[in-house]
C-alpha cells in the first residue's frame, strides 16, 4: 500500500470496528422490546445510547477476540508456522472465560483477556456459550456438533474481510469468505449460519478493496452461488436488495425480512438498512433503522455498523456516540495493532513486547 492507500485502509478498519460497536450499543437496550414499545419510547427511532456510556454486548466482545485471534494467527505465520484458523477458535475460548469468570484469572496469555470491562455478561448467545464449553479440553479448530444457524457467527465475522489478501493464503480472493464460514462453524453447525458469516466477510472484503456496496453484494452473491447450501443466504440478501429498491425506508419493510435472530435474517436486515441510507452523512439513520425493531437489535445494528464503517471510514461514525463507547480505548488500540500487523513488513522483528501481547497460538 502507498501512503494514501494505507490511510484509507486504516480509516476503514477503525470505522468497521467502531461502527459495529456503536450499532451494537444502540441496539443493546431495545433488543427484547417490541417495535411498538421502541417507537413509543423513541418516535424518531433509536438515535442515542440509553446511558451516558454506550454499553456493548457479546457481539462486540467476540468481534474483538476475532481481531485478536487474527493478529495472533498472523504472528504464527511470521514464525513460519502458517495462518491456522484454530488460533481464532482459541481466542473464542478466551472470550468464554470472560463470560464464566469474575475477572482475569492470570492463567491465560495476551493482553485482551486482561481487560476487566470485557467480563460484563450482556445476554451472550447460548449457542456460542454451549458450543465452546462442549469443546473444552478437546483442542482448537473443531466444528460444532449442533445444527444452529443463530446470528452468533455472522455478528463477529466482519474482521475477516479486513485482511489484505496478499498476506494470506497466497492472495486467494475467497479466503475471507472461507475463513469466516469455517470459524463460524466452531459454534454454529448449520450451513446457513456459516455461509451468512462468510457473506458478511466477503461484503467487507470487497468494500475495503474499493467497491461500492452494490458491487460488493454482487461479488458476494457470485461466491455464494458456488457453495452447497447457499439458497437461504442468497435469497435473504436478494430480498434485502429488493426491499431497498421498493420504496422509502420503513420498519415494517425491515421486519418483513425477519427478526434477525438467525444468521441470514440478521445479515439481510443490516444490508437493507445500509442500502436504505447508504451515504456517509446518513450513518446514524441507517443504524437507527437497523435497531428500531422487535428482533435481535444489537446484532443487526452491529452488522450494519460494520458494513458502513468499512465503506465510509472512521470519520463517518457518529462522533457523539463513538466517544462515549464503553471500551473505546481498547477498540482503538486493537484496531491500530491489527493495522500494524497486516500492513507492516512481515519480516520485521517486533521484539519481545509484541510476542507477549500477541503470542502466536
Amino acid at each position: 500500500m502507498n501512503l494514501i492507500d494505507h490511510s484509507v485502509y486504516a480509516s476503514r478498519v477503525r470505522g468497521c470496528l467502531l461502527g459495529g460497536a456503536v450499532g451494537d450499543a444502540l441496539g443493546n437496550p431495545v433488543e427484547f422490546r417490541t417495535t411498538a414499545e421502541i417507537l413509543s419510547a423513541f418516535p424518531d427511532g433509536v438515535r442515542d445510547f440509553a446511558k451516558p456510556v454506550g454499553e456493548i454486548t457479546d457481539d462486540t466482545q467476540m468481534t474483538l477476540f476475532t481481531v485478536e485471534g487474527m493478529i495472533r494467527a498472523n504472528v504464527r505465520t511470521e514464525r513460519g508456522l502458517g495462518f491456522t484458523l484454530g488460533v481464532i477458535d482459541h481466542a473464542y475460548h478466551r472470550w468464554l472465560d470472560t463470560q464464566t469468570l469474575a475477572g482475569p484469572s492470570g492463567e491465560h496469555d495476551g493482553w485482551l483477556q486482561a481487560q476487566r470491562w470485557l467480563y460484563a455478561r450482556r445476554a451472550p448467545g447460548n449457542t456460542c456459550l454451549s458450543a465452546l464449553a462442549a469443546m473444552r479440553g478437546q483442542g482448537y479448530g473443531n466444528a460444532a456438533s449442533n445444527n444452529s444457524k443463530g446470528c452468533g457467527g455472522v455478528m463477529r465475522s466482519a474482521p475477516f474481510g479486513l485482511v489484505p489478501l496478499h498476506l494470506v493464503d497466497n492472495g486467494d480472493g475467497d479466503w475471507p469468505f472461507e475463513a469466516a464460514a469455517t470459524c463460524a462453524g466452531y459454534t454454529h453447525g448449520h450451513i446457513t449460519g456459516q455461509l451468512a458469516s462468510g457473506a458478511l466477510a466477503a461484503i467487507v472484503q470487497h468494500i475495503i478493496a474499493g467497491a461500492g456496496l452494490e458491487d460488493a453484494l454482487d461479488a458476494t452473491a457470485r461466491i455464494l452461488a458456488t457453495r452447497d447450501g447457499h439458497e437461504e443466504t442468497l435469497e435473504a440478501l436478494e430480498s434485502a436488495r429488493i426491499a431497498a429498491r421498493s420504496g422509502g425506508p420503513s420498519v415494517s419493510t425491515l421486519e418483513g425480512l425477519g427478526g434477525g435472530w438467525i444468521a441470514e435474517e440478521a445479515l439481510a436486515i443490516a444490508v437493507y438498512s445500509a442500502l436504505a441510507f447508504p451515504d456517509a452523512e446518513e450513518f446514524l439513520d441507517a443504524l437507527s433503522l437497523s435497531v428500531s425493531h422487535s428482533g435481535d437489535s444489537d446484532s443487526t445494528g452491529a452488522i450494519c455498523g460494520n458494513i458502513l464503517g468499512a465503506l465510509h471510514g472512521q470519520p463517518a461514525v457518529p462522533a457523539n456516540l463513538a466517544v462515549r463507547l464503553e471500551g473505546r480505548g481498547t477498540m482503538l488500540a486493537i484496531a491500530e495493532d491489527f493495522i500494524a500487523e497486516f500492513t507492516s513488513d512481515r519480516d520485521e522483528d517486533r521484539g519481545i513486547y509484541w510476542g507477549d501481547r500477541y503470542p502466536g497460538w
